[in-house]
């Protein structure tokens, strides 16, 4: 991989962007390394917990501008057809950010320097966000003259205060760390970008010693609450929770508390998908 680092460990992935020297910026291999990173953990049986962070001075200044110079992204405005063709275009695009929030396992960005236009639509994708004090976040688009289209609007407004994205969105401004803890964009602000990575791994850390099939069940409880009704997700948990129950999870945890030692829990079955024969 040219554009990442991956590593694994006690079943805690790392997920390092790593174009220090472009500002992490993505390009199309960026897109097309993350498709098939974010496959590859999706179908893990052992890792429990994906941390994302970055390398250099920022976390990520969003989408590369040689996307558009070079061709590589051609949105053709000149006719109705070319216009409806880029509807194809960002769908395949917003499915790679799709795939973060999908994933079977809980995410966590750990953010330093500039989250700008693409990485906003990143973070956003994730189930937890950890920033340095030194972060900064920032609807990039409206400043070079179009819409963030990759999941920022669609997404911050289930994360924080509607005026707040809006304010963001209209304007580009760029919001310091500190606000966005206060307006519940991230969950911690860290001195440090060393900080901030080492919080992230502990969280996830903590999330892989329990049971997994209880974290992704609970991942698709919050997600399922977050896009429908009080009363259609209570009932959805009931069909949740009978299909994922286990006793022995349940003897597990007692057991291990009682003995001062680490549970131990199965691992999330392997996937294998009926198109792949």
């Amino acid at each position: 991989m040219a554009c990442f680092t991956l590593t694994e460990d006690a079943g805690v992935a790392h997920l390092v962007m790593d174009r220090p020297h472009e500002m992490n910026t993505m390009s199309p291999q960026m897109w097309r390394e993350l498709e098939a990173l974010l496959d590859q953990l999706h179908r893990s049986t052992s890792v429990r917990a994906l941390v994302i962070s970055s390398t250099g001075r920022h976390f990520s200044a969003g989408m590369s501008l040689d996307v558009f110079k070079s061709g590589a992204v051609k949105l053709d405005d000149r006719t109705a057809e070319g216009r409806a063709s880029i509807v194809d275009l960002l769908a395949d695009m917003q499915q790679v950010f799709n795939r973060l929030d999908d994933l079977r396992v809980p995410t966590i960005a750990a953010i330093h320097g500039g989250c700008i236009g693409g990485a906003v639509d990143m973070v956003a994708a994730c189930d937890i966000r950890m920033a340095s004090s030194d972060a900064f976040f920032c609807i990039q688009e409206i400043n070079i003259g179009m819409t963030a289209d990759l999941g920022t609007l669609q997404r911050l407004p289930k994360l924080m205060p509607l005026g707040v994205v809006k304010e963001l969105a209209y304007t580009g401004r760029r919001m310091p760390a500190a606000r966005a803890l206060a307006v519940g964009l991230v969950n911690e602000v860290l001195d440090t970008q060393d900080a901030c990575v080492e919080a992230a791994l502990a969280c996830a850390r903590e999330i892989a010693q329990k049971p997994p099939v209880a974290v992704w069940g609970s991942k698709q409880a919050l997600h399922y609450a977050r896009d429908h009704s009080v009363k259609d997700s209570l009932q959805q948990m009931g069909w949740l929770q009978a299909a994922i129950w286990q006793n022995g999870n349940l003897m597990e945890a007692f057991a291990a508390a009682q003995a001062k030692r680490p549970p131990v829990f199965a691992d999330l079955a392997p996937l294998k998908f009926f198109r792949e024969g």
